[in-house]
């Protein structure tokens, strides 16, 4: 039996690349499972059944449906390539053949090789290359998978950073599947940014739309499965009773974990959750402004998710071990400062609004002062040494705090069984409580003072549309604000009821994503949000606000930084103004605010403006540590810069400096900024953008997809015309030249697959009966920007057509099944003999493209001659394949060219196997240097060895393996009108893939094949 021979009976499952056992069916592949024809969108072996793809229904009985197939229980046929059938294409252009080329190379995944960005042009974001950085090094190959921490300190656009990285891999065939895990009060706000920026609908599974599904599905069923890109908030998901099992059971493409310091400690619930999630998903992207406890063994834990052989030893490590993932940036690091000037006002410090106690705020100060908080060696009347502070810091911040905390101290003494020890307490509680309950608003000279701020200074009242967030530490105080304040303001009648806001973190998740969405519409009454510290991490406030006021300061510089950057965050167009409500007193010995909250605003704002945040000033990097520290402190005697710039210990009580790792990680940022180009080319340091491999200037986003179109809107123009030439009635189509607004009614399979938007935005913008889509991303801005000043949706109406939208992702399958089963166009080109396209795929274990080749092939029956090109969109183009060239319609026998496919197939096989090594050594080369750290890795618990062999296998599956995919997509026909030897009459010759420039690879068969 010949080689020809062989390659010519050889069946369909090995032209597709199946060996030992492992199918391949890349996306875009098509295949025939039940008789019918379906469309492979992704495809993931699993241990029991084998190959799991994921598909949309082609031939007409199955047409746009959604289907799940396993490889072990239906027999999948993978369309063999010999078997092709080549046809003619008589549509205008070879439109047809055009946008079927560009469907295919739409359809297929970029390699894992690909390092650069492909799509950070098309999104509705500012071109900044520092929020491009992030999915730089998630890409780069410095890690084995996609895996990272963003820790970009408040406001510098980590959502947008994310949306790009999740972007990326959907490009890559590696974002099927995303879970996106929040808090529960940004749950809207992420979905919105990533569906209005990127074009990737999230359905938001709160705790209501899990019990809705759960009705809606058989009982048992998982919920996660019927959504393939969901968002829940953490405070659902870590009930690990009920989704433990359901989350066991699924694997994800990418997982994201926002705010992720919540998951450190060791036994939470959710740091169960982020154990059950990390082992489960290909990429893993945490992120948090604030991600470290102070303990750097914990911070090993939490880089241990990433990947837990990054660190071998948790009691020693430095920030240049783990700098291939995490990325930290501030206001100031250079790239950041030098690329937003002009567009990010600068902040002023926080003003201090000095407010007279008045006599009754007096008469508590001095009983604080002598009875509770006494100086000079005296005792207080407390056994328990923080409450007497826990009294200050209620009366600092309202009568009504202070009301409520000594009648819940008051109502625990009283349970207590030895009721003599507690009489001195007692009565002092006894005598606060008395001072306390008579006094009102008029008594408060901080409500004074906020509102002459407010009306005066600020400009919020009835005929304003100025907006304030108010912040307060207590429940109680922004109730009690929210009752006296609209008619302080000037409010009357249902303004009165409108104008103001309360969040605080016992609101359920509907009701805080509520109070955020009417705060950020413009056309809503509310002009004041009070607010808890619930809104001090993620929560975007700047869109119709600038000002914020402090009702009571808290004591840590991190609150203070976190609450600022609520309107100090990328995207304010107006100066952010702070200001700080500080009670003072003539009492002697009263710890009034200028004592602890006034230092503290002050040295908060010296560190933002020097180191760029002040998570580093007292090493301890929580909040409630900060707090508790500085109590204890001021307990000894110290002042509040003693406390500061005292050096702490790590959280376990112990020195976590390791070498000033922490200084190093999370301290001042150098002057300089790493641009080496190459992965761990920097060091950690604070460096902005450590280890991240693309210059400064976003040189790396160079044109990395291939195309045929000149751009998305060309390709979307052509397909309509080809798909539906009737658009303007069947679809009602219009479309508005000069703005670039394209109106239509969705036919019955698009609107099949906007079931994945959001459903209120389904429902209130009304896309199920028409849609509003743009190119003009100005236009799409605008709508956005419109949105906000609705009051009544902040979903934009229009939105902008990306790769990743679900109208270009419909037309590009309508373009693909335009075709019949398993056919390829013959194109008359100016080519001096038949040239074959072909499509190879290299894939891993996974499934996964490792290497794509787009080739001209041709095959010269004299000579027993093969050769092949690695270039197929260079050589349509100098073969003149585009919207000008004519279509003459002549007749072709397709039975020679058909004849010669086995050769063809032949030569680009040998064409992939003679660089196969080459391209695979950017793969290769990360994984042995992967395979090198793990065998050094000490293995901490008991499944250390069972963790090492997972990661090794790991390890393993992504280096290619098998034979390459081969698929036939077209052949170009010389033109028979044309002499070849004399040239086209316009200058030109034909093109020939023997031309010495073409590059071709020869191939001829081994002579038993002659």
């Amino acid at each position: 039996m010949t080689a020809v021979q062989t390659s010519a009976e050889r069946s369909g499952a090995e032209r597709a690349g199946a060996t030992s056992g492992r199918d391949q069916y890349p996306a875009g592949a098509l295949v025939v499972v039940r008789d019918e024809e379906w469309l492979v969108r992704s495809s993931m072996p699993t241990s029991d059944d084998g190959t799991r793809i994921e598909v949309t229904g082609v031939s007409e009985f199955v047409r746009d449906q959604e289907a799940v197939f396993f490889s072990g229980l239906d027999r999948i046929e993978l369309l063999d390539p010999g078997a092709t059938r080549l046809v003619m294409d008589d549509s205008p252009n070879y439109r047809r053949s055009r946008l079927f080329l560009e469907a295919v190379l739409r359809r297929t995944a970029l390699p894992q090789s690909e390092r650069r960005l492909a799509l950070a042009d098309s999104f509705l974001m500012d071109p900044l290359p520092y929020q491009r950085r992030p999915a730089q090094l998630a890409l780069s190959g410095a890690n084995l998978r996609p895996r990272l921490l963003i820790a970009d300190v408040v406001g510098l656009g980590k959502t947008l950073e994310i949306g790009l990285t999740l972007a990326e891999l959907i490009r890559r065939g590696r974002g099927e599947r995303i879970l996106v895990v929040t808090p529960q009060h940004v749950l809207e706000q992420f979905q919105h940014e990533l569906w209005t920026r990127f074009a990737i609908p999230l359905v938001r599974l709160d705790s209501v739309g899990i019990e809705r599904i759960q009705r809606e599905i058989p009982a048992g069923r998982n919920p996660f499965t019927s959504f393939k890109r969901v968002i829940v908030s953490i405070d659902t998901l870590k009930n690990t009773d009920q989704y433990q099992h359901h989350l066991e059971q699924i694997r994800w493409d990418a997982v994201v974990i926002d705010e992720s310091h919540n998951l450190i400690n060791r036994g939470s619930l959710r740091n169960q959750l982020a154990r059950t999630l990390a082992p489960r998903t290909d990429a893993l992207i945490l992120a948090s402004a604030t991600p470290h406890n102070g303990d750097a063994k914990s911070f090993a834990e939490l880089i241990g998710l990433l990947d837990p052989v990054a660190i071998r030893d948790p009691e020693n490590y430095r920030a240049a071990d783990i700098e291939h993932l995490f990325i930290r940036r501030t206001k100031i690091s250079p790239e950041v400062r030098e690329q937003m000037k002009g567009q990010w006002a600068d902040r002023g410090p926080s003003r201090s609004v000095h407010c007279p106690a008045t006599p009754a705020e007096e008469r508590i100060f001095e009983e604080l002062a002598t009875v509770w908080l006494p100086g000079d060696g005296g005792t207080s009347v407390s056994a328990v040494p923080l409450f007497p502070y826990t009294l200050l810091k209620s009366f600092l911040s309202s009568p009504a705090a202070l009301r409520s905390t000594v009648s819940a101290r008051i109502r625990t003494l009283e349970k207590k069984e030895d009721q003599r020890s507690a009489e001195a307490e007692l009565a002092a509680l006894h005598r606060l409580s008395g001072l306390a309950a008579g006094l009102t608003e008029a008594d408060s000279a901080k409500f004074a003072a906020l509102v002459r701020v407010l009306r005066e200074e600020i400009g919020v009242g009835p005929a304003s549309e100025t907006r304030v967030v108010v912040f307060s530490e207590r429940v109680q105080t922004l109730e009690w604000l929210a009752g006296v304040l609209p008619a302080a303001l000037g409010f009357r009648g249902r303004a009165a009821r409108d104008c103001v806001r309360v969040m605080h973190g016992g609101l359920s998740d509907e009701q805080q994503m509520d109070r955020v969405e009417e705060f950020g519409l413009a056309d809503t009454p509310v002009r004041v949000l009070l607010t808890g510290d619930v809104a001090s991490e993620g929560v975007n406030l700047h869109r119709q606000c600038h000002q914020l006021v402090h009702y009571d300061v808290p004591w840590s510089l991190i609150r203070i930084e976190q609450r600022n950057g609520r309107i100090d965050r990328y995207g304010q167009s107006h100066p952010p103004e702070f200001r700080a409500l500080v009670l003072t007193s003539e009492v002697a010995g009263a710890k009034d605010d200028t004592v602890v909250a006034e230092r503290l605003l002050e040295r908060e704002d010296q560190a933002h403006r020097s180191l760029g945040t002040a998570e580093a000033v007292t090493g301890l990097y929580r909040a409630e540590a900060e707090e508790r520290s500085l109590i204890q402190d001021l307990l000894r005697g110290r002042t509040v810069d003693e406390s500061l710039d005292t050096p702490r210990a790590g959280a376990d009580g112990q020195d976590a400096g390791l070498d000033d790792f922490l200084a190093d990680f999370f301290g001042s940022v150098d002057a300089t900024t790493d641009t080496a180009g190459t992965p761990g080319a920097g060091g950690g340091g604070g460096q902005a953008g450590a280890g991240t491999p693309s210059s400064a200037d976003g040189d790396d986003v160079s044109p990395v997809l291939p195309r045929l179109f000149d751009s998305t809107a060309h390709f979307v123009d052509e397909a309509l015309r080809e798909v539906y030439p009737d658009a303007r009635d069947r679809l009602e189509l219009d479309r508005d030249q000069q703005s670039g607004l394209i109106s239509f009614r969705p036919p019955a399979e698009l609107v099949h697959r906007l079931k994945a938007l959001p459903s209120d935005y389904l429902r209130e913008q009304r896309l199920r009966e028409r849609l509003l889509v743009t190119f003009n991303r100005r236009l799409a801005e605008h709508s956005l920007q419109r949105a906000r000043q609705s009051s009544t949706s902040s979903w934009p109406e229009i939105s902008l057509l990306t790769d990743l939208h679900p109208v270009v992702d419909w037309l590009t399958d309508k373009v693909l099944v335009g075709l019949g089963r398993q056919e390829a166009p013959m194109i008359t080109a100016n080519v001096a003999e038949p040239v074959y396209l072909v499509q190879g795929v290299y894939s891993n274990k996974l499934g996964r493209p490792t290497v794509v080749k787009w080739m001209g092939v041709t095959w010269r029956e004299a000579a027993w001659e093969g050769l092949a090109v690695d270039d197929m969109v260079t050589l349509l183009r100098r073969a003149g394949v585009g919207p000008a060239m004519a279509n003459k319609r002549g007749y072709r026998d397709p039975e020679p060219l058909r004849a010669a496919l086995p050769r063809v197939l032949e030569t680009a096989e040998a064409f992939l196997n003679a660089h196969r090594d080459a391209w695979d050594e950017p793969l290769r080369r990360p994984v042995e240097e992967y395979k090198l750290r793990l065998g050094a890795w000490e293995q901490p618990t008991l499944g250390g060895e069972r963790t090492r062999e997972r990661l090794a296998d790991l390890a393993e599956s992504l280096l290619t393996t098998g034979r390459p995919l081969l698929r036939v997509l077209a052949v170009l026909v010389p033109d028979t009108e044309t002499d070849a030897t004399r040239g086209n009459g316009d200058g030109t010759r034909p093109v020939s893939l023997s031309d010495p420039s073409s590059a071709a690879f020869h191939h001829s068969p081994p002579l038993a094949a002659l």
